[in-house]
């Protein structure tokens, strides 16, 4: 199922610019609705993709690309029966990375690390978007965010607009999300994260009470391993207290059957899924 994806800004007080969204593919659940998971694609990729290849089983035992990468994750069951997939599209725009040629990405970027200038309108509409696609979900089914590389990043960004309660431009985060999964990811704004959350009480208690899965491979020559690493003891750091940090030895900018069983086993513990063991 896919449907054409809104228009959206950031959200802040002032005008912006207007992002339009791709379309967005959803793989329903073949079980009982327990969890929806925004899961992001890396820059230049699309949902589509990553939809066909879920609702596609089983996949082959190979090693796994950027454009296919979360989708192996239908090959191993990764308690499909449970989970609603929607897989969005990002906007086309001008990236800096690549000198200005545009492609499908969640935010324009320079520097695929920590250390990068931040496009703060960028993030907050990706964000917006994806707490706009899981605001109607029903009240019982848990909620959370994925991603590959900057899908990842902006999974990572939503994880802190939810603990600050607020986007970054300062307009409230609508939903409370119960599980975010990074790969091959960086954390974005990361800069004064840690005194933000620290102000506040109910920072600090969201963000000890949500949990993150981050993995990396040292081998990663895209997004640099020190990269990945670095993001996970700022979060730790910052509060996160939840956060698990997964590495890999040899693993490049792909994944591999052993870290998508990781994967696989921590969201069925986090997220004390019904059934788990029958896929």
């Amino acid at each position: 199922m896919s449907f054409g994806g809104p228009t959206m800004s950031s959200g802040s007080r002032c005008s912006v610019r207007a992002f339009e969204f791709g379309r967005t593919h959803v793989v329903r659940p073949k079980g009982k609705h327990q969890v929806t998971i925004v899961w992001l694609h890396g820059i230049g990729d699309n949902g589509s993709s990553w939809s066909q290849l879920l609702e596609t089983l089983p996949l082959p035992n190979v090693r796994i690309s950027n454009m296919d990468i979360f989708c192996y994750l239908g090959a191993k069951s990764l308690i499909m029966s449970r989970i609603k997939w929607i897989c969005p599209t990002a906007p086309i725009r001008p990236v800096a990375l690549f000198g200005g040629f545009p492609c499908t990405a969640w935010f324009d970027v320079g520097d695929l690390s920590e250390d990068g200038p931040d496009d703060i309108e960028g993030l907050d509409a990706s964000a917006a978007h994806v707490a706009n696609l899981l605001s109607t979900e029903p009240a019982d089914i848990k909620i959370g965010v994925g991603g590959f590389s900057m899908g990842a990043a902006t999974s990572l960004y939503s994880a802190t607009c939810c603990a600050l309660g607020k986007y970054g431009n300062g307009n409230p985060y609508p939903i409370n999300l119960s599980a975010i999964v990074g790969l091959s990811g960086w954390l974005p704004n990361s800069r004064n994260l840690k005194s933000k959350i620290e102000g506040s009480h109910e920072a600090m208690r969201r963000a000890a009470c949500l949990p993150l899965l981050l993995c990396h491979g040292k081998g990663d020559d895209v997004v640099q391993y020190q990269h990945g690493e670095k993001s996970a003891q700022i979060l730790s750091a910052t509060g996160f207290r939840s956060l698990t940090f997964r590495t890999y030895s040899g693993l490049g900018h792909y994944t591999i059957p052993q870290e998508m069983e990781d994967v696989r086993n921590w969201l069925t513990s986090r997220l004390c899924l019904e059934g788990s063991h029958t896929f």
